[in-house]
């Protein structure tokens, strides 16, 4: 072999290499909703969970906000036209299962069914005064118009504002328009931190407890995107990394929210899918010595 023919081998050799490297190096951007403001805390454990899960998943993601600020609603539609996002995380239902692709891991195992009130503090005592479903319902109760809560508060009898803002939301709880603002133990905590000037605070008496799950949807076409994303967040379960993460951000509010000390008010979820996976039990949270016992 002359010394050109083995130099050209050499390079081809290198340019096939070189070409394979950088092959396995591609790097997949995956988008999710910027939320509404830079300080949202709600945020940030959904976003570092979305990094672990792809991080385990055998090929290489980047994750990153969208440009723009987008609310649930807007965010979802983009989603099912498979525009802007690439990643929505929200509460499941039967309706967002027919036009979404779920992950059917609960990314807050289950905590995001236990929703507490926001109330006007001069209000605490009237709320603490209620000791069964029957005196709570008639008290109307804000959410988001298109939420899946929004019909399961309605389907149990609950009195409910339908509202389109959700900063709006708070502005009418402020204002007495309606009378609490039931929101789950993951986000209630930031929203009272970011709304104390309004006069909110969170109720310390009642739990509204629901089975549920909040999930990562990808568009319905997304089917690589959520094979790899479901293996990563089963690995990060397997190895306990899930579980750090989680503990990690939710110790704290748990300790605060003392459940224990709490009426619990459990309500069936007339829009839970039928394959959640509920026989799963690496997958929920339980309070185990949560010693009170559910008014049905």
């Amino acid at each position: 072999m002359t010394d050109i023919t083995l130099i050209g081998v050499i390079a081809s050799c290198g340019l096939i290499l070189s070409t394979s490297i950088a092959f396995a190096k591609a790097t997949d951007i995956v988008t999710y909703p910027r939320p509404v403001t830079a300080d949202d805390k709600r945020t940030q454990y959904p976003a570092k969970l979305l990094h672990l899960g792809l991080s385990k998943s055998g090929e290489s993601f980047q994750i990153q906000p969208s440009e723009g600020v987008m609310l649930q609603g807007r965010a979802l539609k983009l989603l099912e036209l498979g525009k802007v996002v690439d990643v929505v995380w929200s509460m499941t239902s039967i309706d967002r299962e027919k036009k979404l692709l779920p992950i059917r891991v609960p990314i807050y195992k289950g905590l995001i069914g236990w929703r507490l009130p926001l109330i006007r503090e001069i209000d605490q005592r009237k709320f603490a005064a209620i000791s069964h479903l029957g005196l709570l319902k008639p008290l109307y109760a804000g959410q988001g118009h298109d939420w899946p809560d929004t019909v399961i508060l309605r389907e149990n009898g609950f009195q409910v504002s339908g509202v389109a803002s959700y900063e709006g939301l708070f502005k009418m709880l402020s204002q007495r328009r309606f009378d609490y603002f039931p929101r789950s133990i993951v986000e209630i905590w930031a929203e009272a931190e970011n709304h104390a000037d309004k006069g909110i605070v969170v109720e310390n008496s009642i739990v509204i407890k629901y089975k549920t799950a909040f999930y990562y949807f990808v568009n319905k076409g997304g089917q690589r995107l959520a094979r790899l994303l479901s293996k990563g967040l089963y690995q990060a379960i397997e190895d306990g990394s899930f579980d750090r993460l989680f503990m990690e951000h939710h110790q704290e509010i748990l300790s605060k929210a003392k459940l224990e000390q709490r009426k619990i008010f459990t309500i069936p979820n007339p829009i839970l899918p039928v394959n959640t996976p509920l026989n799963e039990p690496k997958l929920w949270f339980e309070l185990k010595d949560l010693g009170k016992k559910s008014d049905q």
